[in-house]
């Protein structure tokens, strides 16, 4: 076993110094009073965990038990540690399909450590939800939906695809609550109309403020653009690559940061360099951590999130708060940082001319309009209202006698955000 007991760089951003806990707000008699279920945790890097991981340990920080419970996606770590105050359980991985981790043990451990805690957070899309949730009796159900699943074509993912929907149906269908990222991301979800029978929430990501880096992967004077996020087919690189091969400056440069070694269902690099040919331009900077992420948004003046598939977008709103412009694709839930802000434009999927001509609109943005979005980004992505809105929900649903009438209520729509 493996203990880690200092808090760890994200949990310290995540929670003010000497901010007072409220541990009775939903403690009761189990061990844990949060159960947070999901199939990849730290240190595997997408967006769902990074969502996780600052929710576990910005509730710990806040004196509130956590477990986590995820498959070992890697046979390096260990079954059972904690991590800034996170108790992490892991079942042992034996295979993968696609991207979804094979772990037989995944859903008996998650039932066992369910069972010893006050409410239970499943994060969606994820194969063992439905009888995940079957299993979970006498305690609140809140399911965290991160996307509508999407996969590439062909018949084992459409395969995939159909089981992951039925199973996140019966998830969704047993929660006591469902958190999305956004309205927007609801209304144009698959699962629209279940969400309007049940009671649900739209809770934008827990956000970074990432000023203060220094531009390290700058090169020269001209107009620089990045993209941060999984070297992945649904991210859309390729059309991103196309779009900045149609500005003909040659100071211009394309900083492309991401893993794409260890990524499930693996990475499309070797997709993407006979694409990049000889554009001495465009540099692939592999996984970015820590500062250097801070030093990545210092160096660029546009970031661009050409998405094919995308619920909100974490790095681009983080661009934001950086003072940097997004572009992003049209799609629902992944455009709704750009449209709660204006700091941006949207562009249609697939189309490298718009997402170049939309590239060109925010380079000429002036300072003052740069420093302007970026105030508007900061207040209205800051962890403190993720935290206040979580603890609010989990507060309502803890099983006590004053508010045992709310569980299981199909409530009206209740919107955070």
């Amino acid at each position: 076993m493996r203990l880690h007991a200092a808090v760890s760089p994200v949990a310290r951003l995540l929670v003010p110094v000497a901010r007072e806990t409220h541990r009775k707000d939903f403690m009761d008699d189990n061990e844990y009073d949060v159960a947070i279920v999901l199939n990849y945790y730290a240190p595997y890097v997408s967006g769902l965990t990074i969502y996780a991981q600052r929710l576990a340990e910005g509730l710990a920080a806040r004196g509130k038990r956590v477990a986590v419970v995820a498959t070992r996606h890697d046979a390096s770590l260990p079954l059972r540690e904690e991590i800034a105050g996170v108790s992490v359980f892991r079942s042992p991985l034996i295979s993968r399909i696609g991207r979804g981790p094979v772990s037989p043990s995944f859903v008996s451990l998650a039932r066992r450590v369910a069972r010893r805690s006050s409410i239970v957070n499943l994060h969606v899309p994820m194969l063992e939800a439905a009888v995940i949730s079957l299993a979970v009796h006498g305690r609140p159900l809140v399911t965290t939906h991160h996307i509508d699943l999407w996969l590439p074509s062909g018949l084992v993912n459409s395969a995939a695809l159909r089981a992951v929907d039925v199973s996140t149906w019966i998830c969704m269908s047993r929660s006591n609550a469902v958190v999305v990222n956004s309205v927007d991301q609801a209304y144009g979800s698959r699962f629209r109309s279940l969400l309007r029978r049940r009671n649900w929430r739209g809770i934008a990501p827990p956000c970074l403020d990432r000023r203060g880096g220094e531009p390290g992967f700058r090169d020269g004077d001209g107009l620089h653009i990045g993209f941060l996020g999984r070297i992945v087919e649904d991210k859309g690189i390729e059309y991103l690559i196309k779009a900045f091969q149609l500005i003909g400056d040659p100071d211009a440069r394309l900083v492309i940061g991401g893993d794409w070694t260890s990524v499930a269902g693996g990475g499309i690099e070797h997709r993407l360099r006979p694409i990049i040919g000889g554009d001495e331009r465009i540099r692939l900077l592999g996984l970015l951590e820590g500062g250097r992420i801070d030093d990545f948004y210092a160096s660029i003046d546009v970031f661009a999130l050409p998405s094919v598939a995308e619920s909100f977008g974490i790095v681009q709103a983080e661009a934001m708060m950086a003072d940097v412009p997004s572009v992003t694709t049209d799609l629902p839930g992944g455009r709704s940082p750009v449209l709660e802000t204006g700091f941006g434009r949207r562009v249609p999927p697939r189309d490298p001319a718009a997402l170049a001509r939309a590239i060109a609109e925010l380079a000429a943005l002036t300072p003052e309009e740069r420093a302007e979005g970026g105030r508007r980004a900061r207040r209205r992505y800051g962890t403190e209202t993720f935290f206040r809105a979580y603890q609010e929900l989990f507060t309502q649903l803890t099983p006590m006698a004053d508010n045992s009438s709310v569980i299981g209520a199909q409530s009206p729509n209740t919107l955070v955000r």
